[in-house]
Order: C-alpha cells, then sequence, then structure tokens
C-alpha cells in the first residue's frame, strides 16, 4: 500500500460527497411525481410532449403488478429493436465502413445485454458496430436501463414510505422523469467535458494515417484450405510483412461515454474500453470517470434519506456501502502492488522508486499506474458499470478476487444505478430479519413489519444470481462447448468462467478476458443469466414495495431497533458478506485463492 493510492482514494470520497449531496436533494425532487425540478422547470414542455406523445395518464398510478408488466413489455420491446438494428445495420444509414450485420447468437446476446444494464460485449466495438447501432440502440439502451433501475428504486422506496395505498407509481412516468431532469442533462454536461479532455465526436470515417517508423513483422501463410502451411519439420512456414500505416476508429463516443458511465453501463465504444486514449485520455478524465460511475448511486442514498423522512437511513446505508468499499479496495491496491514471483525469479526489478511504479504493472495502462488502475477497477465492479481501464485478467490472484467479490455480493456496495440501493434495501430487510429473531421481536424496518411474503420475497432475490453464477459455471466447465472456449488450463482458466458468469447474472459486464466467450454457447448462456439476473431479482423487489406499501406505518417505540447507528450498520455489512461468503467461497477456493498458493509456491501457475 503506498501514500499515492490513500491520497487517491480521499480525494476521490471527498469529490465524490461533494457531488452528491446536492445530487441527493435533486434525485428526491425527481421522485416526486408532482413536483417541479429546480432549475430544470424548462425541460417540463419536454416530460408533458412526452407524455402527450405516448398517450399516457401521468396522474394514474399503479399496483406493483401493473408497474412489474409495464417495466417487462418495455424491456421486452427494447430488446427486439436492439437485435433487429444489429441484424440490419449494413443497409441502415450512419455506417461510414460498412459493418456488416451482425450475427444471430451475437446479436441476441448484446441487445439482453444492453436492455439489462450489463452491457457485456463479447464483440470488437471498433469492428463491428456501425454509428447508428452505438447511437440509436445501444446509447439508447444506456438510457433506458439506467432509467429502470431507478424507476424500481422509487417504486420500493415508496413502499416504505406510504401506508395503507394500493400502488407505488407510474412507471412511464419514473422513467420519463429520471431520463430528462436526470441522465440527460448529466450526460450533456459530462460529455462536454469528456470532449473539453480529449475524447472524440464525429461521424468521420476511419483515418489512414502515416506510421513515424514501419513495422514490420511476420505471420504464418495459410493454404486454400485456411491451414497454416507447414514445413519438413512441421513448423508453420512464416511470411514477413511491413505496415507504413494505421487505421484510427472515429466515431460519436464522448455522447456514448457519458451515459456509459452515469448510467453504470459499461460498453465501450471501442474495445480496450477506458484504456483507449479516444475513451479516456487524460488523468482528469480517469478521475471524472469513476466519479460518474458512483455519483448517482450515492446521490440515490441521500435522495432515500430524504424521501422516507429520516436521512439518517440514507447514511446508515451510504456508510455500509462506503465501508465494504474502502476495506475492499484496499486489498486490490496492495495485492497489485507486490512483485510478481515469475518476474522476481528472473530478477526482474519490480521495486517503487521514483522511476517506476512498482508491483504489478502487467496489464495496467502505463498513463494511469496501478493506483489509479486499481481504483478504477474496484470501482467499476463495486458499481455494476463494468467499464475497466486495465486487463483484470492480467490482476494478482487475490487481486482478482476483490472484483469478482464486489459483484458477488449482489452489486450493493454503491451497485449499478437505482439496483444498488433497492439491492442494499434487500438485504437491510434480512438484516433486520435476523436481529429479530435473535431477540425474538417481529422484525421491523422503516416502521414496517416484515412478515412471511417479504421474505419469501427477498429470498428469491437475494438467490438468483447465485443460481445462475454457480449453475451457469458448472454447466460451461463440464461442456465440450463450455471449455473450448478456456484459453488458460487450470484455476486461472476456471476464474475467468467464474467471472464471466458472475458478472453477466449480476449485470456487470467487465471481463476477466482469456476466455472466448462471443460463440453460440456463452452467447446465449450468458444472455440467460443477464435477462433473469436482472429482471427475476426486479419483479420480486416490486412485489415487496406493493407489500410495504399496503401497510400501515408503526409508530417508534422502546422496543424498536434502530436502523440508523454504528450496530445497524455492522449487521448490515455483515449480512452482505455472510451471504457471499455462503455462496461462493467453494468456488473462489477453486479458482482466485488456488492460483494465489500455486504462484507464491514452488508450483508452476499456469
Amino acid at each position: 500500500m503506498t501514500t499515492q493510492s490513500l491520497l487517491l482514494m480521499l480525494v476521490f470520497f471527498v469529490v465524490l460527497l461533494a457531488l452528491a449531496y446536492p445530487l441527493g436533494k435533486l434525485i428526491s425532487r425527481i421522485a416526486d411525481e408532482k413536483a417541479k425540478v429546480p432549475g430544470l422547470n424548462y425541460l417540463g414542455f419536454l416530460e408533458r410532449g412526452l407524455y402527450k406523445l405516448a398517450g399516457i395518464q401521468s396522474d394514474q398510478e399503479m399496483g406493483w403488478k401493473a408497474y412489474a408488466i409495464a417495466l417487462l413489455v418495455f424491456n421486452a420491446f427494447g430488446t427486439l429493436m436492439v437485435y433487429l438494428v444489429q441484424r440490419m445495420q449494413f443497409w441502415l444509414p450512419f455506417n461510414p465502413q460498412g459493418m456488416a450485420n451482425v450475427s444471430a447468437d451475437s446479436s441476441f446476446n448484446t441487445a439482453v445485454s444492453f436492455v439489462s444494464n450489463t452491457n457485456w460485449q463479447g464483440y470488437v466495438g471498433e469492428a463491428t458496430m456501425s454509428y447508428l447501432t452505438q447511437m440509436l440502440v445501444l446509447a439508447g439502451q444506456n438510457f433506458f436501463s439506467a432509467a429502470t433501475g431507478i424507476a424500481v428504486v422509487f417504486a420500493l422506496i415508496r413502499g416504505f414510505s406510504r401506508h395503507s395505498s394500493k400502488s407505488i407509481g407510474n412507471f412511464w412516468v419514473d422513467m420519463t422523469r429520471s431520463t430528462v431532469y436526470l441522465l440527460l442533462p448529466l450526460s450533456v454536461i459530462f460529455a462536454t467535458f469528456l470532449i473539453s479532455q480529449g475524447v472524440i465526436q464525429n461521424f468521420s470515417p476511419y483515418k489512414e494515417v502515416q506510421l513515424i517508423q514501419p513495422v514490420t513483422y511476420s505471420q504464418p501463410i495459410n493454404g486454400p484450405d485456411g491451414q497454416a502451411l507447414k514445413d519438413d519439420k512441421g513448423a508453420p512456414v512464416m511470411e514477413t510483412l511491413t505496415t507504413k500505416t494505421q487505421t484510427l476508429a472515429m466515431g460519436p463516443v464522448a455522447s456514448q461515454e457519458a451515459i456509459k458511465m452515469l448510467g453504470t453501463n459499461g460498453g465501450g465504444f471501442f474495445n480496450m474500453n477506458s484504456a483507449h486514449p479516444f475513451e479516456n485520455p487524460t488523468a482528469l478524465s480517469n478521475f471524472f470517470q469513476m466519479i460518474a460511475i458512483f455519483i448517482i448511486p450515492a446521490g440515490l442514498c441521500f435522495a432515500f434519506g430524504r424521501m422516507v423522512g429520516d436521512r439518517r437511513q440514507g447514511f446508515a446505508v451510504l456508510a455500509t456501502m462506503s465501508i465494504l468499499f474502502v476495506v475492499m479496495t484496499l486489498g486490490v491496491m496492495a495485492a497489485e502492488q507486490q512483485a510478481h514471483p515469475a518476474y522476481a525469479a528472473l530478477n526482474i526489478d519490480q521495486a517503487q522508486s521514483a522511476l517506476q511504479a512498482g508491483g504489478n504493472m502487467e496489464g495496467k495502462e502505463s498513463r494511469f499506474g496501478i493506483s489509479a488502475s486499481a481504483l478504477f477497477a474496484a470501482v467499476t465492479t463495486a458499481a455494476s458499470c463494468g467499464a475497466v481501464n486495465s486487463m483484470h485478467d492480467s490482476l494478482m490472484p487475490l487481486g482478482g478476487l476483490v472484483p469478482l467479490a464486489f459483484m458477488q455480493f449482489g452489486e450493493v456496495v454503491f451497485g449499478g444505478v437505482g439496483s444498488g440501493l433497492y439491492g442494499m434495501l434487500i438485504f437491510a430487510i434480512l438484516a433486520v430479519f435476523i436481529a429479530g429473531l435473535m431477540i425474538g421481536r417481529t422484525p421491523e424496518y422503516l416502521g414496517k413489519k416484515i412478515q412471511a411474503y417479504e421474505m419469501k420475497m427477498t429470498s428469491i432475490a437475494i438467490l438468483v444470481t447465485p443460481i445462475l453464477v454457480l449453475a451457469g459455471t458448472a454447466i460451461a466447465v463440464m461442456s465440450d462447448a463450455g471449455r473450448a472456449g478456456i484459453l488458460n488450463p487450470g484455476a486461472h482458466g476456471f476464474s475467468e468462467v467464474l467471472y464471466a458468469f458472475t458478472s453477466a447474472a449480476n449485470n456487470n459486464g467487465s471481463a476477466f478476458a482469456g476466455l472466448t466467450s462471443n460463440t453460440p454457447f456463452y452467447n446465449i448462456m450468458l444472455a440467460i443469466a443477464m435477462w433473469f439476473g436482472r429482471f427475476a431479482v426486479i419483479v420480486p423487489v416490486l412485489a415487496i414495495a406493493g407489500s410495504l406499501a399496503a401497510k400501515k406505518r408503526l409508530e417508534v417505540n422502546t422496543g424498536t431497533m434502530p436502523t440508523h447507528g454504528p450496530m445497524f450498520i455492522a449487521l448490515l455489512a455483515g449480512t452482505v458478506v455472510l451471504i457471499s461468503v455462503l455462496n461462493y467461497v467453494p468456488a473462489l477456493a477453486l479458482g482466485p485463492v488456488v492460483e494465489h498458493l500455486q504462484m507464491f509456491s514452488a508450483v508452476s501457475p499456469r
């Protein structure tokens, strides 16, 4: 652990909280369907125009079942649109490179991925998607999937704040207000900032530029059958080639980059994601991309306190998230600052000095170094974003365990936009239920009794993702099609498969890489994990919201357990960790833990 790492994390949290607190006040106004939004009233005409265009009665509220049906229908339609545009992009405009239509299985996987806020990419963005596909359906779903998460958490908070009510709001109104008053304005501001830093925004064809120095390389010669030719000794026949130019991909990057981060979507315009200088050109853009990932999840915690009438409740949830995040992030920073034993055996100097960062620089972006890369890895996996500025596959075994654990917590440590908070509130319900069993009282949270129905729905919401992750990983490592995609043998290869299904089912979207995932097997399996990992959690959450809204609010008495102090914060954090440990420790032991033991012993790690 270095002083630089600690200072970076301190500055990060100071800036984050300074921006998130006023944003929380704004979000609480957006959640009030009838309230005007200070400073953004001029957008009211857009909100009203959309209602009129869609034929929506904004004053009519929905029960939880109607809310859930509207949400599922909207997202199913979005999935179909994303799929169709990919399948027809060759004949559509804004395709200067003449990108071919995307295959059926990849289109299906990508459609589910972006609609579920996962943004898992089994393709190379700049070599696969046209500008229209990037702008119309991929960036479009970045807005809609983020707004869907915000709508769900609004509905759940109303369940706590209302009493004897049959409704939890109007899905169409929540979607519209979240997009118009929150996501659009923030995206415009952030996109403008990114352009000022050097992120590109254009519709130009890709550019051929002259290299300063020609590059010479060798490659195998293939025969008519497509197989590499071999000489008498069985070695491949090589040819030497020289290239004097390089193709630079162009496109409307800044606009997609802004909502990619703010909506905790991930899904880079370029395959290198935020390690690409056209997506993330400076240290300042790198810092504020991390801030952008966390700012709405943190702001929602402050909004939650305001909406339930007790700001301490929001502070308690935010404190729980922050404690878990800091402890885990210090772990990945410390792991990456270690010397790699394989390099040490080669007498390679890995000590920190004025001339080098020290530690494990493999896979890191040299512009940002270990501290910023490790913090980015923690932020993006804690927040269900999936954007990366370094290669997670190159992390030390215990360093790679931290991103895995963040996702396996259920993406509740800040988590996705909306989904992080409603996931943490589900754990809060479980925590007060456990506490109630321990002291022999009926559990309560925010004045609402937690009874059998809420616990059944809570159990479903918590258990869905571990089932998808563990079952998917088991099927992959047992089947020929699944094993065919593993490029690294042993524990690390297992970690890559586990990471892929963990990322998909928890709607993160980052990858360990080293896994050939753009195959029919993985495209279909991961799409199933992404869809049910998103919507099989949302429906029970809405059911809980409907049940709580219908209950009377209980007055606080001497027997009421406080849910805003240090004891509750410790209980909530412990519940999150305990559930993750019970679900995933055996799988983690087979992957990162075994690899760590191999790496620091006489056994070869890979």
